[in-house]
């Protein structure tokens, strides 16, 4: 009996741990709170600031464009980069694979200084312009798409492209038509995380972003900074919404997964 208490305590403890920052800075955007500790009323207030304010709207709807088109693109050479060292020689796919962790590992205090310095000092490319931003996010993302398409890759029957070849296939029309479908669930999760890797960036926004435009991540610090109090908990609101946001998208996936494997298994 103790042991059972014991062994659902601590994922309960964990749980709680992890989870309680969230819920109570969720509890407090739906309040009159100006500080997290007293509130006096329940309100919806904090939301309708985030959805009527201009520069709030702006800066989401722009954070969304970035993080779809930096993890479209990623999603493209994460992908064709697998592909390529897949069916590559045993050596240059070991020295891919060894390229790629290297971003992966790497701190993206660097990654954004780096980028900084080569786009903006060494090729002129102005920080006026999306391009150093873009860039910076998809050398952030590209090689976690990488890493979710070879392990799809690794379970297809690398045979499969080749007979199709055989039976008189274009190398594009294989490539679109039998390895794709193979490991579309990788691309799948690969852009679902390129797409969180961008909305949470903070160092490489920061190095590369132009002076006029701001992501949630930036513009939350400078927000902490600054004596808005109206912004400040509107960005509750915010944070919320993300965070119910994911549950639904993984909620939404591991069904989908679920359904995916029933089909497989009375096949």
């Amino acid at each position: 009996m103790i042991r059972k208490t014991v062994r659902c305590a601590v994922p309960a403890a964990v749980l709680l741990f992890l989870y309680f920052p969230i819920l109570m800075l969720a509890f407090y955007s739906l309040t009159d709170a100006t500080q997290i500790g007293s509130f006096r009323a329940f309100t919806m207030k904090n939301y309708a600031t985030l959805f009527t304010t201009e520069e709030l709207r702006n800066m989401i709807f722009g954070t969304i464009l970035l993080a779809l088109g930096s993890a479209l693109i990623a999603t493209i050479l994460g992908t064709l980069g697998a592909v390529g060292s897949f069916y590559s020689k045993k050596r240059t796919s070991s020295a891919m694979a060894t390229v790629n962790q290297i971003p992966v590992i790497n701190a993206d205090v660097v990654t954004g200084f780096s980028l900084c310095v080569l786009l903006v000092v060494v090729f002129g490319i102005g920080k006026d312009t999306y391009i150093p931003l873009v860039l910076g996010h998809v050398t952030l993302c590209a090689p976690f798409v990488y890493l979710s398409v070879i392990p799809k890759l690794k379970q297809m029957d690398s045979s499969l492209y080749e007979a199709a070849l055989d039976l008189g296939a274009k190398p594009r029309t294989a490539l679109f038509k039998v390895v794709i479908p193979q490991i579309l669930s990788g691309m799948i999760s690969g852009f679902s995380l390129a797409v969180t890797l961008s909305l949470d960036d903070y160092f490489i926004a920061t190095y590369t972003k132009p002076a006029t435009f701001d992501t949630i991540s930036t513009y939350v610090v400078n927000a902490t900074k600054g004596s808005q109090t109206q912004i400040k908990t509107a960005l509750w609101a915010l944070s919320t919404l993300i965070f119910l946001l994911v549950i639904v998208i993984v909620l939404v996936m591991n069904i989908s997964s679920r359904r995916t494997a029933q089909k497989e298994d009375r096949l």
